[in-house]
């Protein structure tokens, strides 16, 4: 099978307390939680926002939707308390998927990817000393990767497609949510914990929650790209149906969380292959 893998992704986050003491130079007797409390006090007076810059998010949980053929499952690598072994095994993956695919370098689809999630990998990376040599190719070590075929190329979708920026056609003012997007298109839309309490949550110990959180933004990601790829006709109806078929089976397997996603009607027009 000669057709690339798909990684559907998503990333939790939360704000680094010891990036941020060693910025700040906070004393060391301060706690985590107060550091936090500190700087996003600061942050506020400077910049009339809590949200800290992209270099001091801390990743919490990395969700993927990896698609290999017909085949479909969701991974979840917990930073909560190994982040530098969530990052390595997020790169290491995409290597292990072309070692199994390659004439194909694995696809990575996102929603704000390009805005959020990689620079966040990128740094964090950076951080920690993570090796990424596939993410990193270029024409020069993988003809795979010629004519600027990169990972790090915006406006080439087929080795990362930011849905959010394609459909806003590069525009950040036609940028749209995740949720909204996904709920005016049959799903389900957000569910869980939402973005904005994923600090907190990290801060109370409420990592299982946020690791359900992602997962569901992920799959969110995976069934608008298939959607994405039916309105460019990048794959067929059949191909589509079979693909819509995978998720809905490994939903129906897995349960729990999953089940909004299989009441909500989605499937019921597409997954049978009907036109």
């Amino acid at each position: 099978m000669n057709a690339a893998p798909t990684l559907a992704f998503d990333i939790e986050t939360a704000p680094d307390a010891e990036g941020l003491r060693a910025l700040y130079d906070f004393p060391a007797e301060l706690s985590a939680a107060e550091v936090v409390e500190m700087a996003q006090r600061l942050r506020r007076q400077e910049k009339n926002t809590d949200f800290m810059p992209l270099l001091l998010q801390r990743v919490v949980v990395i969700s993927c939707v990896v698609e290999k053929g017909d085949a479909l499952n969701v991974v979840s690598l917990e930073g909560w308390e190994d982040e530098r072994g969530a990052l390595q095994k997020f790169f290491s993956g995409m290597e292990k998927l072309y070692r199994e695919y390659p004439a194909s370098p694995p696809r990575l689809v996102s929603w704000n990817g390009g805005g959020f999630d990689l620079p966040v990998l990128n740094y964090r990376a950076m951080i920690h000393g993570v090796r990424a040599p596939l993410y990193w190719s270029s024409g020069d070590r993988d003809a795979n990767f010629r004519f600027n075929r990169t990972y790090q190329n915006r406006y080439n979708g087929e080795r990362h497609l930011d849905l959010m920026d394609a459909l806003a056609m590069f525009q950040p003012r036609a940028a749209a949510k995740l949720g909204d997007t996904a709920k005016l298109c049959g799903l389900p839309g957000k569910m869980g914990i939402g973005g904005a309490e994923v600090g907190r949550a990290f801060a109370e110990g409420r990592c299982e929650e946020i690791r359900e959180y992602c997962e569901c933004d992920a799959m969110l990601t995976y069934l608008l790209f298939l959607r994405y790829q039916q309105f460019s006709c990048e794959r067929g109806e059949g191909e589509i149906a079979r693909k819509l078929n995978a998720a809905k089976k490994y939903m129906e397997e897995a349960g729990g969380k999953w089940a909004p996603f299989l009441e909500c009607g989605f499937f019921a027009s597409r997954a049978d292959g009907d036109g």
